[in-house]
């Protein structure tokens, strides 16, 4: 075993960081023994350096990132501060340094993946992020490496562990969103600001950079369709049971039947029972990989908190460490297919729509002339009037296949039918 020890600098000592530096801490002994050299924490940098930090020693602590990362002597810079800048900067730097760079940044990878490739290459450097999708799930080196002979159709899967917690206790329990979301926050699962986890801008990032290496092609985070969760209702669960249905925030990545191009977005949608991913429970993650040789495959585990994204984060530092002791480096950005992320309309799904209409004859025969004229075929409709009278009834109806565009279509003019009062819910229904 090399005696020189490889030298880690960690950006950031949140939930993440302190667990990452307590890990390489108690299991100092049996990293080396994986890796063949000791590993070594050589500097922590932090905003708050008079911050208690119990098991990190005093000295390692620094405010100076920039200096930390342009140190010459660090091995691996593991950056888990998240967002843009400074840690676009810091990473960049960190690559021109001689360094590699373990990231849990997702927002970063899913806007500037291309410039952090570039300048990783460019170094001849390593950049991995298996921390940035899922947590402590292996899925980003499945994909980068054991897939890597294989043609991937389809990955679709819940990757936001705080949305599908309240999606699961709306289900389960029959609570409305915000019972759920209370319920959430009180537990921890959700952020006092969960917009970015309730609006699906936190699935689409891990989206984007699930596509990109799945299809071999560029895919950003503008390129992501995004919807989020806050409008869906018990209702809509009721709906979905009668179905045979339960509701999930997914993340979709297809590539066209043609081939030609890819497709990514988020959003809710129906799913039957029987599919895998609908027994997903509580806060977990799960991504089902659909691909030509392999088959259906299921990725399955905790997709947040500090233990399993430090995991993650460590197994990344492994690998990395093994490369430099090696003078080699893993694989990089695959994108030389260069196909174009398609537009939302170019999707081709099937729908749940669900109308307020006027309790009178004649209603459904109009409703089902406007999906014939838009070229949506039906598949079912259910018609019911209200407990509560005042001549009005639900209208729900489930289609075939069609393009996303043919439905909206679709749904603009069902809105202008002097018999519908309203268009109470569209929901897509996926995984069949």
């Amino acid at each position: 075993m090399r005696t020189r020890p490889l030298k880690v600098a960690l950006l950031g000592c949140g939930v993440v960081g302190s667990e990452v530096a307590r890990i390489m801490t108690t299991h100092a002994d049996d990293l080396a023994a994986r890796i063949g050299a000791p590993v070594e924490l050589a500097g922590v940098a932090v905003r708050r350096p008079d911050k208690v930090r119990g098991g990190i020693d005093p000295a390692l602590i620094t405010t100076d990132a920039t200096a930390l990362v342009k140190r010459g002597d660090i091995d691996v810079v593991v950056e888990v501060i998240g967002g843009i800048e400074p840690a676009r900067a810091l990473i960049t730097t960190a690559f021109e340094h001689g360094a590699s760079v373990v990231s849990a940044n997702k927002a970063l990878l899913a806007q500037d993946g291309a410039t952090l490739y570039a300048a990783a290459e460019q170094h001849g450097q390593d950049l991995y992020y298996e921390a940035a999708v899922a947590g402590a799930i292996p899925l980003i080196r499945p994909l980068r490496e054991s897939l890597a002979g294989d043609k991937i159709n389809r990955v679709m899967g819940i990757v936001n562990g705080t949305t599908n917690f309240i999606l699961d206790k709306m289900d389960s329990t029959g609570a409305g969103y915000q019972e759920a979301l209370d319920e959430a926050t009180a537990l921890g699962y959700a952020e006092a600001d969960p917009t970015a986890d309730v609006e699906g801008f936190d699935a689409a990032a891990k989206a984007a950079i699930l596509a990109g290496i799945a299809f071999h092609t560029r895919v950003r985070l503008d390129d992501v369709y995004r919807e989020g969760m806050t409008e869906v209702t018990a209702a809509d669960f009721a709906s979905a049971r009668q179905m045979g249905c339960t509701i999930k925030l997914l993340a979709i990545c297809e590539r066209a039947a043609d081939g030609e191009s890819v497709t990514a977005r988020v959003h809710p949608a129906m799913i039957p029972l029987s599919h895998p991913l609908a027994s997903v429970r509580e806060a977990y993650n799960a991504v089902f990989v659909e691909a030509e040789a392999a088959g259906q495959l299921m990725f399955y585990g905790p997709g947040a908190g500090g233990s399993p994204t430090a995991s993650a984060v460590l197994g990344d530092v492994v690998a990395v460490c093994r490369n430099r002791l090696n003078e080699a480096t893993g694989p990089g950005e695959s994108a030389y297919t260069q196909l174009p992320v398609s537009p939302m309309g170019d999707v081709v799904t099937r729908y749940h729509i669900s109308l307020d209409v006027a309790d009178k004859p004649g209603v459904l025969a109009q409703v089902a002339t406007v999906f014939a004229e838009h070229g949506v075929s039906i598949d079912t409709v259910r018609q019911h009037g209200r407990q509560d009278g005042g001549g009005e009834a639900s209208l729900v109806v489930v289609t075939h296949r069609a393009p996303d565009a043919a439905l909206s279509g679709t749904v603009e003019a069902l809105r202008k039918l002097d018999t519908v009062r309203g268009v109470a819910s569209i929901m897509r229904v996926e995984g069949e």
